[in-house]
This record gives C-alpha cells, structure tokens and sequence, in this order.
C-alpha cells in the first residue's frame, strides 16, 4: 500500500516537473467571492498535492491517539495472554497460589475472562479456599451472565468433588430449573444421587440419564444395579412394591445374580415365599447358582415335601453337586427323614467339605443320639471355619415320652 502511494506520487511529481518544460503549460483562473487565483496548470497541481498531503497529516494527527491506544491495548492483550498461559501451566503442576494469581492478574485485558475465573475458582478449591472459590464463581457471573449454565455446572463440579453434596444438590437443582435438558447437569445429578445412596431419585431418572447424557455403559449399568438392589433391599418394601420395582428394571438387567438375589430376599423379608421360590426356579432354569440353591433349602415353605421332591428332581440331573446335596439334606431333616438326610450331607461332604454341611450333620447325629459322631461332625466344621465361630451346644432337638 505504501509503495503504491510512493510510486504514484513519484509520477504525479515527474509530471507536474515536465509540465515546466512546456513552452505553454497552461493558465487557470479562479475567481470565488471576489478573490481571483492565476495559475499555471503545474503550480496548482502542486498546490493540490500539497492540500493533500497537508490533509493526510492533520488526519494522521488527529488518529495517532487512537492508534497509540490500540498498539498499547494489543500489546497489553498479549501480555496478559502469557500470564493466563503460564497460569495454566502453574495450576497444571500443582502450583495452585501461582496459578490463581497469574489466571486473575490479567483477566480484563483476557479475551477469555470467564475461563480465567473458572479456572481460579478451581485452582483455590485445590488450596481450600472456599470462599475464595465462591467469589471467583459470583465474578464469572457478573463478567458473563449468559453463562450462567455453565457456571452453576462449574460451581456443582467442585462442591461434589469437595463433597458438599446438599450445597452441590441446591445448585444442580437450580440449573436443572435453568437448563431441564442440560446433559451434563443430569448426569452430575445422577452420580450425586448415587453417591448418596438414594436410590429413589437415582432410579426415577435413569431413564433420562440412559435417554440423554453421554455415561458410559458400564457406568450406567452400575448405578442401574445399586439402584434396584437398594430399593429392594429397603425394610419398607413390601410386594406390591417389589413388583413394581422389577418392573421397572431393564430387561437386560433382570438376568443379573445381584439383582436376582435382590428380588429373592425381597420376597422372602416380605413373607412371599411362593414368589420367592418361583423367582429361584426361574434363574436356576437360566443359569445354576450355588448361592441360589442354597437360598432355596432355607425358605419356609408349607410343602415341604414338595420342596424336597423338586430338589430331588435336579439331583437327577446334578447328582455331584455339593450345594444341591446339602439342601435335599436340610429338606430331608425338615421332612424327618433322618437316614436319607445323613446319606446327602455325607455325600456333600465327600465331595466338598464345608462348615455348614458338617454343622448340619452334626446338629443330626446329635438329634438322633449319636454324640460322639456329632462331636466329631462339629470339631471337623469348626476346623474349617474361621477363628472365633461359636461352638454349638449339644442338646437335642428331639422330644422324649416322660
């Protein structure tokens, strides 16, 4: 741009210097309100180049305050660019008081004074300063409040990593008012309802929670879990409910042994030993589980002898299973079939030997009057069992005639 000027001056000159060399270079005459000029044609294109170089001067004058300001503000810019730069840096390596420092001194020449202020408010959470980090977040505030959103998200992020959860719960609950599909804000408010353990609330919104935030699968299917087993192990919950809350669970997730073995307990706290027992049939047909048989020869059915039959009907097809073994044993006791129930903890035994399978065969040889085989059955679980297990009195269960 400056050349061009230079060379087009350059051939204004040179012209208006040739036109001298004329014999003739022409006559000009001005008259204006009674004032007369008489010119040459070359000295009133001078003249009108020095009008407008005259004019460029004054207006190159009149800017230079202006221009001076703004090289003046640039430079301040970048200035204050590399103090926010090294701020992160600091607060990057654990220099939290140098970096919240550097983060604030500059922050009104910033081009990104909300980041400053978040940053700061996070660098004086790390030192402990709550207050200070509570300033920084209202200044954030006052400098954009069209970000509102983002400084409440902010501002819940720390108090849930400081564990204020009741302070973090008052603040998503306002952006969740601000922002109802606020993504973010729903899947804070889920892992804060998690980590409270109220397991209401938790499950109430995961629909949304698996509909609209990004939580990872395995994530999502954990706080799915703790949910359902928390509703269903609560000392409220009675069938209706438990109904109810299977319901609600994915079908994915009915599978689980966690959740199964939730809703199994939940049947039999609630004295739904039919449910019970049906919900055990049903995921032993799915999948065999040693917990589960063992739940089955613990519920407090009226036909026992059903009971018996139908674990004996598995047997058939698990002849070796030492949990299947030693619930026909704790049937066969409950039926008073005392030889047969001997012959399955015997036969659980052999195969595994377990604390309880002895204790059951000791609490038997000692109903039936054979101490010194119960004594030995005890002394043998106990063996097994960790330090401290109570050693059971030998009394009998059975009544004698008078």
């Amino acid at each position: 741009m400056k050349f061009g000027l230079v060379v087009v001056l350059t051939l204004a000159l040179g012209a208006v210097a040739a036109s001298f060399l004329l014999q003739d270079n022409g006559y000009v005459l001005i008259n204006f309100h009674g004032y007369a000029l008489e010119t040459s044609v070359p000295i009133l294109a001078f003249l009108m180049l020095l009008l407008y170089l005259a004019v460029r001067l004054v207006t190159r004058i009149w800017q230079a305050p202006g221009q001076i300001g703004e090289v003046a503000a640039r430079a301040r810019a970048r200035r204050a660019a590399r103090q926010i730069t090294r701020g992160y840096i600091e607060v990057a390596e654990g220099n939290f008081a140098k970096g919240e420092k550097l983060l604030t001194r500059g922050v009104r020449e910033s081009e990104t004074p909300l980041l400053n202020y978040l940053a700061a408010a996070r660098a004086a959470q790390f030192q402990g300063d709550l207050e200070r980090r509570d300033t920084w977040l209202t200044m954030a505030y006052e400098q954009e409040p069209g970000a509102a959103s983002a400084i409440l998200l902010t501002q819940a992020e720390l108090q849930v990593s400081n564990s204020e959860l009741e302070a973090a719960l008052a603040t998503l609950q306002q952006l969740r008012e601000m922002s109802p599909r606020n993504a973010e804000a729903l899947k804070l408010l889920a892992e804060l309802y998690w980590m409270q353990k109220d397991w209401q609330e938790l499950a109430a919104m995961l629909p949304k929670v698996a509909k609209r935030a990004h939580v990872p699968a395995e994530v999502l299917n954990e706080w799915t879990l703790d949910a359902y087993a928390g509703l269903l192990g609560r000392d409220d919950t009675d069938r209706k409910k438990i109904r109810e809350y299977w319901k609600a669970v994915p079908r994915d997730l009915r599978k689980h042994p966690r959740l199964i073995r939730a809703q199994i307990d939940a049947c039999i706290a609630s004295g739904d030993m039919a449910a019970a027992e049906a919900a055990i049939s049903k995921a032993l047909a799915h999948e065999w589980d040693e917990s589960l048989i063992l739940r089955y020869g613990e519920l407090e059915v009226d036909d026992i002898a059903a009971h018996l039959r139908r674990s004996e009907a598995w047997l058939k097809h698990r002849p070796d299973d030492p949990a299947l073994l030693l619930t026909a044993g704790r049937l066969c006791i409950r039926n008073q079939l005392w030889g047969k129930a001997r012959s399955y903890l015997e036969s659980s035994l052999s195969i595994r030997p377990s604390p309880a399978a002895y204790h059951e065969l000791g609490q038997l040889m000692l109903d039936v009057g054979e101490q010194d085989a119960a004594s030995d059955a005890f002394q043998k679980g106990l063996s097994l069992s960790y330090a401290g297990s109570a050693i059971p009195k030998l009394e009998s269960k059975l009544t004698t005639d008078p």
